[in-house]
């Protein structure tokens, strides 16, 4: 288990309080807790569980970018706060690194890449903290956060203890995990460790990664892709600091062979990746694209106008704007192309 420092009292105590969460959502929903405690020591997690079961429900919070709040939260909410880096061992194969589940996740990576750990430099500028990375099991440019993955450890918030997680644990599967179907509020995931592979061998199979002058020369350091990653995504996607958003709110949908080559011959500009299982992966910005919704607006809420992925906070947006321009999205999608897009974010 980590050894992620406590307090010398076995018995560290929390007291919730009311809290305004609206700067804790990176869409920038006005939302409010009634009970908030901060998790910045492993000490306090037997009092969560205590006040857990006193509470109607768990809200446990990272950094808020995968989340659609309501603008009155009910039961208690706890933001995790946990730090810390540290290099467990050079193995002969791979660099065995741990961190903290409130890390924030842009910063780890660059951590990695400052101490010469590479692996993870296409995951980044990717919002959110380390503990909510399996959770997504999160990815981009052609790396997935559970081919990094070695262990974690998390606090079963109902049986009160501590619990070394696999991989094989955590059902990995395309932006899903075992942690999205447990009951609510279950899980405190306190450190996630990876294995970075050694040697390392850059990832470019990405088109933008390809096209990137910063990558021209067809031999970059992970430094390399790390700039040319961070540079491709602030030119795409809007900064949640200046207007709120939470990332791709939609997965990228995956048909049998037989749907998308039906879709291919009735829409020859149709975007797919095949997938190891024969299956292929539609892009769900395209779809959305072709459905005329990029930079269109539906009350407070609206579709960036550079990624037909993001649904932006316009100012003063709810759960029920942005879910009802989804849920305009969705439908525009289904009745044109026959599939249904799956939002991303837990709606709360």
């Amino acid at each position: 288990m980590s050894n992620l420092s406590a307090t010398d009292s076995a018995h560290a105590t929390l007291k919730p309080t009311p809290q305004d969460l609206s700067h804790l959502n990176t869409l920038g929903l006005a939302a409010h807790a009634g009970a908030f405690v901060t998790l910045d020591d492993i000490a306090q997690l037997p009092a969560l569980s205590a006040l857990a079961q006193q509470a109607e429900s768990l809200l446990v919070l990272g950094g808020g970018s995968n989340l659609v709040l309501p603008e009155r939260v009910p039961g208690l909410v706890a933001r995790v706060a946990f730090h810390g880096v540290r290099l467990l061992e050079a193995q002969p194969d791979a660099w065995l690194i741990e961190a903290a589940g409130g890390e924030i996740w842009h910063r780890f990576v660059e951590t990695c890449v400052n101490n010469g750990w590479d692996g993870l430099e296409n995951l980044a500028l990717i919002p959110g903290t380390v503990g909510a990375a399996p959770v997504q099991n999160i990815g981009a440019y052609g790396v997935e956060f559970e081919e990094r993955f070695h262990s974690l450890t998390a606090w079963d918030v109902s049986a009160g203890r501590f619990v070394e997680m696999t991989a094989a644990d955590c059902r990995y599967a395309y932006r899903d995990s075992a942690f999205k179907h447990d009951a609510p509020g279950r899980w405190v995931i306190v450190s996630v460790r990876f294995a970075l592979p050694r040697p390392w061998r850059p990832v470019l199979a990405y088109p933008d990664l390809q096209r990137h002058p910063r990558l021209a020369d067809g031999a970059p350091a992970a430094r390399d892709i790390f700039e040319a990653v961070c540079e491709i995504r602030r030119a795409k996607l809007p900064d949640p600091a200046v207007t709120g958003n939470a990332g791709s709110f939609f997965k990228n949908p995956i048909v049998t062979a037989a749907v998308r080559d039906a879709l291919a011959e009735r829409y020859p500009g149709l975007v797919s990746y095949a997938q190891p299982d024969g299956r292929y992966k539609l892009a769900a910005g395209w779809l959305i694209d072709q459905c005329g919704w990029k930079g269109r607006t539906l009350g407070a809420a609206g579709v960036h106008d550079r990624q037909a992925l993001v649904l932006v906070n316009r100012g003063g947006a709810t759960a029920a704007d942005i879910m009802g321009l989804a849920a305009a999205i969705q439908d525009a999608v289904a009745q044109r192309y026959g599939v249904r897009l799956e939002p991303e974010p837990v709606v709360v």
